[in-house]
């Protein structure tokens, strides 16, 4: 298993270890069901943010209710595996929770990254993340990138079947 991915048991003790190192942590979430280039240039920015990125990605359950029936098109593993093949990702962790506000308050990041399809009013975990002074911030380029316009630019080429 990649050593960036790091089981959900072991977030708190992470989030402390590294705030004794000084080091500020930046959380950003997603199903990244489908990578492409919105979601690097969102986890690149988010990066930025900080001196360590921890990424949540939506366990199967968790983006099937979000999503629809018929996602995810990858399992939770393969996407965490992509995720933290990424550069500017220092550490992965699955969650089956509909929002990120459980993993927020183990991690207690610095900064909360989230993308610009996003506004630091419409952030689910933004009260969440007040309650121990992190901040919000909104990253990434303009939302022209999603898998669901992926996959429907698929099916319109390639049919169905």
């Amino acid at each position: 298993m990649n050593s960036k991915i790091v089981q959900r048991s072991e977030l708190r003790a992470l989030g402390e270890r590294l705030r004794a190192q000084g080091r500020r942590i930046v959380f950003a979430n997603g199903c990244f069901d489908l990578l492409h280039v919105g979601h690097v240039r969102y986890l690149e920015a988010a990066r930025r943010e900080g001196d360590v990125l921890c990424v949540g990605i939506n366990g199967d359950e968790s983006v099937r209710a979000l999503k629809g029936p018929c996602r995810p098109l990858l399992p939770s593993g393969a996407r965490a595996e992509m995720v933290a093949a990424l550069a500017a990702v220092d550490f992965v962790v699955i969650f089956d929770e509909p929002t990120a506000e459980s993993v927020l308050s183990e991690l207690q990041p610095d900064v909360h990254a989230k993308g610009t399809d996003y506004t630091k009013a419409t952030v689910p975990e933004r009260s969440v993340v007040g309650r121990w002074g992190g901040r919000i911030a909104i990253t990434g380029d303009p939302k022209r990138h999603s898998t669901r316009d992926l996959l429907e630019e698929i099916r319109r080429r390639f049919g169905r079947d």
